[in-house]
């Protein structure tokens, strides 16, 4: 049987090129027909071509036609079929975010990576966070914050210092950005099951945004962030480049 293949492609040059050149040699349909979706570009655009189709059967392969390609693979015109039939899955579940507003109003999203509290001014951010109902930290002093899923550890969460996650450790990265109190607060490793809650102090002086992979939801006052097992996203990797040996690689480099 013939693999049907849907392209997806970043609107960078690069990307549309390759679009057209591998249609050229495989052919396109539809998304919603397609067996695999295949995108074209960097990890920003796999994770808006992940949040796209999540309600398809599909699986998503990508190819690196962008700056950074931790989520992709190598670019190539040859082989793909073959490539797509040895291909190894990942299988990850996005964050689910609930933000109350300064207005009242209330908004929702999804975050494959991460959901970042950050601040609006130049004033330093109070976060007041519960895990669980819980109160666990009464007053953080920072420029954000984040919860972080394992597939996004190496994003927005590394560069921030924090913890590089294992695919299979089923834990989520809370990590603190600048902390000024607690004087180096690096924050905490949660049970992948774990709600947790920010709580915005002094949001009129301090306004904070919510960020869920690059999605900002401004004057934020309470977040609330879990994951959401119900979605999953199926990723396809060459065999022996997958998510897990990625995420073990990146330690040692």
């Amino acid at each position: 049987m013939t693999l049907k293949i849907a392209f997806a492609a970043s609107p960078a040059t690069v990307a549309q090129t390759a679009r057209a050149a591998l249609i050229g040699r495989y052919g396109d349909v539809p998304p919603a027909e397609a067996d695999v979706i295949v995108a074209l570009g960097g990890d920003g655009f796999m994770l808006e071509t992940l949040h796209d189709t999540q309600k398809l059967a599909a699986p998503v392969y990508g190819m690196n036609r962008g700056t950074i390609g931790f989520l992709m693979n190598v670019y190539s015109e040859t082989d793909l079929v073959h490539r797509l039939e040895q291909a190894e899955r990942e299988v990850i579940n996005p964050l689910a975010m609930k933000a109350t507003h300064m207005d009242g109003s209330v908004s929702e999203a999804l975050a494959i990576n991460e959901v970042a509290l950050l601040r609006e001014g130049p004033q330093a951010a109070k976060l007041q966070i519960r895990i669980d109902g819980r109160l666990r930290l009464e007053e953080l002093v920072c420029d954000g914050a984040l919860v972080a899923t394992p597939a996004g550890s190496t994003a927005y969460n590394y560069s921030a210092h924090g913890p590089i996650l294992p695919i299979g450790a089923d834990v989520l990265a809370l990590t603190a950005m600048s902390a000024f109190r607690p004087r180096r607060w690096r924050g905490a490793l949660l049970p992948k099951g774990a709600v947790v809650q920010f709580d915005v102090l002094e949001p009129e002086k301090r306004p904070v945004m919510a960020d869920a992979d690059g999605t900002s939801h401004r004057d934020v006052v309470t977040v609330q962030i879990r994951s959401e097992p119900s979605i999953k996203h199926e990723i396809l990797f060459d065999p022996g480049h997958g998510l897990e040996e990625r995420l073990i690689s990146e330690q040692f480099t």
